[in-house]
């Protein structure tokens, strides 16, 4: 997998992350950028786990799903892609209930973190069928989530909910795409 390929699943799979960091920011009184890096650590290191969790689960069956394997890859990442964008394009009725003061403690944000890597454990069942180095992606994945979270938070306040559902919407896109190349390169090496 090309270094831009391992980039764009990287930004894809933080985009969630990044909605929810925009709309703890848009909850937060003044969020300091201490507070930022410390929801950025915690969703980076968490979201950098959960693709290799994926991945061995993935390596555990590679061996049966050999010969469609980059059929598997083009249907999870289309599909995490679709739920992406319905997400982003679906009202968010949960950040009208939520109380400014509360919700932000390191259990509250390792279970946002967790909830928000979801896709990127399924991911990395995906890339257990390409040939790519998981450590690698993983902490491209970690990486970009990091710095997407500590930015989404601290531009909370500023841009409120509405870019943090643009960004998902992007993040789908970019999955999508990601999945129909891969598909592709898979599909023109065998007739080529």
């Amino acid at each position: 997998m090309s270094p831009i390929s391992m980039l764009l699943i990287g930004f894809a799979m933080s985009t969630d992350a990044f909605a929810a960091a925009v709309g703890k920011g848009a909850a937060m009184r003044k969020p300091r950028f201490a507070d930022a890096l410390r929801a950025g650590l915690i969703f980076g290191v968490i979201e950098g786990i959960t693709p290799v969790i994926g991945w061995l689960l993935g390596r555990a069956a590679s061996s049966y799903v050999e010969a469609f394997d980059h059929w598997i890859a083009f249907v999870l990442l289309g599909a995490l892609g679709v739920h992406m964008i319905i997400n982003g394009v679906r009202p968010d009725k949960e950040a009208a209930d939520e109380d400014p003061g509360r919700h932000h403690g390191f259990w509250h944000l390792a279970v946002t973190g967790f909830a928000t890597s979801i896709d990127a454990m399924a991911v990395g069942v995906g890339l257990a069928f390409l040939d790519v180095h998981i450590g690698v992606m993983a902490a491209v994945i970690g990486l970009c989530t990091l710095v997407m979270v500590t930015g989404g938070i601290m531009l909370g306040r500023v841009l409120g909910q509405l870019v943090g559902k643009r960004a998902e919407i992007i993040g789908g896109v970019i999955l999508i795409i990601v999945g129909s190349a891969i598909l592709y390169e898979h599909l023109s090496g065998a007739v080529g």
